[in-house]
């Protein structure tokens, strides 16, 4: 697994390139972040997972790519808004770059489903990248690409959309896993996540 995912990202780095995305021959100016947009079921989870990943400065729980204005978790949660449970990461490009955040996404979900992630179901829980600039987008693409052609998955049912208004969670959703930690390890081990994760990608993350 460690190989192929070395050969994927080199295969990642060529075609960003190739794509006239940001490469480290030029690196990002002191100071400047980027953000990136994921949705992977349960945002407390998705939000827990990318907080250990070096480089990722925040991330915030909310809701995205739908068409109702001012969600709220009652109206996501029911299913009617079109929006995903998501997080908005705000990374810094010269420790972390967009193509290694993708590939943590995607080795933290189960892409082979749709409508659903683990023991939630329903469209708000659909995984989705929604991609900010076309940069990213050719990122996506070649990924997705790239997981497909080495076979580990035979079907890929995530979203790729471009970035719409992001609205931030309630507040008691953010940061969920530190401010209830027994809450959250029991859902997260209830729900199954991390066992099927590890069934879909052959790995322990």
């Amino acid at each position: 697994m460690k190989n192929w995912l070395q050969s994927v990202a080199l295969a990642l780095s060529l075609l960003i390139s190739q794509a006239g995305a940001q490469t480290p021959s030029t690196p990002a100016a002191a100071g400047q972040t980027a953000t990136a947009i994921f949705a992977g079921g349960c945002f407390w989870c998705v939000e827990a997972d990318f907080d250990k990943v070096p480089g990722v400065l925040s991330a915030q729980s909310g809701y995205t790519g739908g068409k109702t204005a001012n969600p709220t978790y009652q109206t996501v949660s029911a299913g009617s808004t079109g929006h995903t449970e998501a997080v908005r990461l705000t990374y810094d490009p010269r420790i972390v770059s967009y193509a290694v955040l993708l590939d943590f996404f995607w080795h933290h979900i189960d892409p082979t489903v749709k409508d659903r992630q683990f023991c939630d179901t329903g469209n708000q829980y659909r995984s989705a990248i929604y991609y900010n600039s076309p940069a990213q987008k050719a990122v996506i693409e070649a990924s997705k690409a790239a997981i497909l052609k080495s076979g580990v998955l035979k079907e890929i049912h995530t979203e790729i959309a471009p970035a719409s208004t992001f609205y931030p969670a309630e507040d008691y959703h953010q940061d969920y896993y530190n401010k209830n930690p027994l809450r959250y390890k029991y859902y997260r081990l209830t729900c199954g996540r991390d066992s099927r994760v590890a069934e879909v990608w052959g790995t322990k993350n």
